[in-house]
């Protein structure tokens, strides 16, 4: 996958760059993210891989996407099944919303739990989490029983655990050493 970002990275702040300029981010986001799914779709690479040049597969890839591809995305498209690249496109459209999520100073954080979450323990986990990383904060809850006790927070690349189970191997840690 670190090949695939590699090779989406200039395609997704060019676009991005593109979309901050013309005030046009939400609908380059929600193009991005069809076209995604359709470049993950295995029938649609089976058949883009069957046909012989670019040309053939950005036409396939437009006439599939139909509609949801404006112009500027028909040529982002085209220029990178010409630069043999429509393979990353999924992987463009993953950095093209982590862009966004930057530009609008926001932040997915994914919090699992023991036990569902009160409403009230939500808000109360978001206003804390949004002053310590000072933006708005998208909240993912799901529980799992093994965490028997506490939270374990993940945002980005920082986790933070709070659970019982991860206070024992701590615990646990400091006395073997």
């Amino acid at each position: 996958m670190s090949e695939l970002t590699t090779i989406a990275r200039p395609y997704a702040k060019a676009a991005f760059e593109l979309a901050v300029e013309q005030g046009t981010i939400e609908s380059w986001n929600d193009m991005l993210f069809f076209a995604g799914h359709v470049a993950r779709d295995k029938q649609v690479s089976s058949a883009l891989s069957g046909l012989s040049t670019a040309t053939e597969q950005a036409e396939l890839f437009i006439k599939v996407c139909a509609e949801q591809l404006n112009e500027q995305g028909q040529n982002l498209v085209k220029v990178m099944a010409e630069n043999g690249r429509l393979v990353a496109l999924s992987a463009v459209a993953e950095l093209f919303a982590n862009l966004k999520a930057d530009y609008d100073k926001e932040i997915e954080v994914d919090v699992i739990s023991a036990t569902p979450l009160a409403a009230s323990q939500q808000e109360t986990l978001v206003a804390a989490l949004e002053k310590r990383f000072a933006r708005k904060v998208k909240l993912n809850c799901s529980e799992d029983a093994t965490v028997v006790g506490g939270l374990i927070i993940k945002a980005g690349d920082a986790v933070i655990d709070g659970s019982l189970r991860g206070k024992l191997n701590r615990l646990a840690t400091t006395l073997q050493s």
